[in-house]
Protein backbone atom coordinates (compact mmCIF):
# COMPACT_ATOMS: atom_id res chain seq x y z
CA UNK A 1 0.00 0.00 0.00
CA UNK A 2 1.28 3.44 -0.73
CA UNK A 3 1.97 5.69 1.35
CA UNK A 4 -0.60 8.95 1.38
CA UNK A 5 0.32 12.35 2.23
CA UNK A 6 -2.53 15.39 2.91
CA UNK A 7 -2.23 18.24 0.21
CA UNK A 8 -4.73 21.49 0.52
CA UNK A 9 -5.75 22.44 -3.11
CA UNK A 10 -6.76 26.04 -4.25
CA UNK A 11 -10.43 25.88 -3.43
CA UNK A 12 -9.60 24.86 0.28
CA UNK A 13 -10.79 21.11 -0.09
CA UNK A 14 -8.04 18.39 1.06
CA UNK A 15 -7.47 15.77 -0.99
CA UNK A 16 -4.78 12.27 -0.34
CA UNK A 17 -2.21 12.38 -2.96
CA UNK A 18 0.06 9.41 -3.14
CA UNK A 19 3.55 10.08 -2.02
CA UNK A 20 6.37 9.35 -4.33
CA UNK A 21 9.29 7.17 -3.18
CA UNK A 22 13.22 7.30 -4.36
CA UNK A 23 14.22 4.34 -5.90
CA UNK A 24 16.52 2.56 -3.88
CA UNK A 25 20.11 3.24 -4.35
CA UNK A 26 22.37 0.23 -5.77
CA UNK A 27 24.67 -0.08 -2.81
CA UNK A 28 21.33 -0.95 -0.71
CA UNK A 29 20.62 -4.10 -2.74
CA UNK A 30 24.01 -5.39 -2.23
CA UNK A 31 24.38 -8.16 0.21
CA UNK A 32 27.26 -7.98 2.54
CA UNK A 33 30.07 -10.17 2.16
CA UNK A 34 32.27 -9.25 4.74
CA UNK A 35 34.42 -7.13 2.96
CA UNK A 36 34.04 -3.57 1.72
CA UNK A 37 32.10 -3.52 -1.39
CA UNK A 38 34.80 -0.56 -2.62
CA UNK A 39 37.97 -1.09 -1.05
CA UNK A 40 37.76 -4.78 -0.04
CA UNK A 41 38.69 -3.88 3.68
CA UNK A 42 37.52 -6.45 6.15
CA UNK A 43 34.19 -6.02 7.70
CA UNK A 44 31.54 -8.12 9.70
CA UNK A 45 28.84 -10.06 8.33
CA UNK A 46 26.71 -7.18 8.24
CA UNK A 47 27.82 -4.01 6.80
CA UNK A 48 28.34 -3.14 3.45
CA UNK A 49 31.05 -0.46 3.82
CA UNK A 50 33.80 0.80 6.32
CA UNK A 51 32.18 4.13 5.87
CA UNK A 52 30.40 7.11 3.81
CA UNK A 53 33.35 8.11 1.96
CA UNK A 54 33.15 4.43 0.54
CA UNK A 55 29.73 4.29 0.34
CA UNK A 56 29.29 7.76 -1.65
CA UNK A 57 32.49 6.81 -3.92
CA UNK A 58 30.40 3.70 -4.75
CA UNK A 59 27.49 5.38 -5.00
CA UNK A 60 29.07 7.97 -7.65
CA UNK A 61 30.94 5.07 -9.72
CA UNK A 62 27.91 3.35 -9.74
CA UNK A 63 26.35 6.61 -11.84
CA UNK A 64 28.80 6.75 -14.29
CA UNK A 65 29.01 3.18 -15.27
CA UNK A 66 25.54 2.82 -16.04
Amino acid sequence: MEATQEQAVPDGVATLMPVMEAPPRPRHTLPPKGSCWYCEKPLDSVKRFCGRDCAASFDEESEYTR
